[in-house]
């Protein structure tokens, strides 16, 4: 069985493309769970233990997680490796496998994104340009800002506390199973270095690019994404 994390701002109809064989949960305070209230503080760690707590009630599965989910999935697999037959990750967001030297410059993207809580219409534009291009907040349809709104809080609060993670490369030893790692043509720069960074490290990974896809290309290119994943 397949368990699919979704993306921050997102839900499980992210994956609704997917098919059968796979169940799809909605993290904290996103899709049709109960809002995250604000400004409770809030750590990405919590959906970690969620998810690992999931997988470890469905015996063995294949974990599957974009961007924050696959940080998310990442880090459960490294809680519950045994309940984990294998991983499937599109641009996890495991920024503390960069190297400080050799990956100064993706760092420095990361560093000049400004994701102050100021204003939440703000700080929910810088986020989505960063990941979607320059307008991209602006070319989303309302419905759709008006769920990024609804559960900016708690998004917010997991981007804060994973850029301040740190977990190292070394933390994944473990992870002996097959990875599939997953990336977009046009992903920044960031995403693609994080990829790099585990591929390299991880046992029995391997890589796939998705052509003329960014680092939402399980949405605009779900079909060749989830074909990927399945195969």
């Amino acid at each position: 069985m397949f368990v699919l994390v979704h993306s921050s701002g997102l839900s499980h109809r992210q994956w609704s493309r997917f098919g059968g064989d796979a169940l799809a949960p909605d993290l904290t305070g996103h899709g049709d769970r109960p809002p995250w209230p604000e400004p409770e503080p809030f750590s990405y760690r919590t959906d970690v233990a969620e998810i690992a707590a999931l997988v470890a009630q469905h015996g063995r599965v294949d974990l599957v997680g974009h961007s924050y989910g696959g940080l998310v999935a990442l880090q459960a697999a490294v809680a519950v490796p045994e309940h984990v037959r294998s991983l499937a990750l599109y641009d996890p967001v495991a920024f503390g496998v960069l190297d400080p030297v050799a990956d100064a410059d993706a760092l420095a993207t990361l560093a000049a994104l400004d994701l102050r809580w100021d204003s939440k219409e703000r700080w929910l534009t810088a986020f989505v340009d960063y990941w979607g291009g320059p307008g991209a907040w602006r070319a989303l349809r309302e419905p759709v800002r008006d769920e990024f709104r609804r559960v900016g809080w708690v998004v917010q609060e997991g981007v804060r506390t994973l850029m301040l993670d740190r977990t190292p490369l070394a933390a994944y030893a473990g992870l002996t199973m097959p990875v599939h790692l997953i990336t977009g043509e046009h992903s920044p720069l960031a995403a693609h270095r994080v990829i790099e960074r585990l591929a390299a490290f991880l046992p029995n990974a391997r890589t796939t690019t998705i052509a003329g896809a960014g680092h939402m290309g399980p949405l605009g290119h779900a079909d060749q994404v989830n074909a990927a994943i399945r195969a």
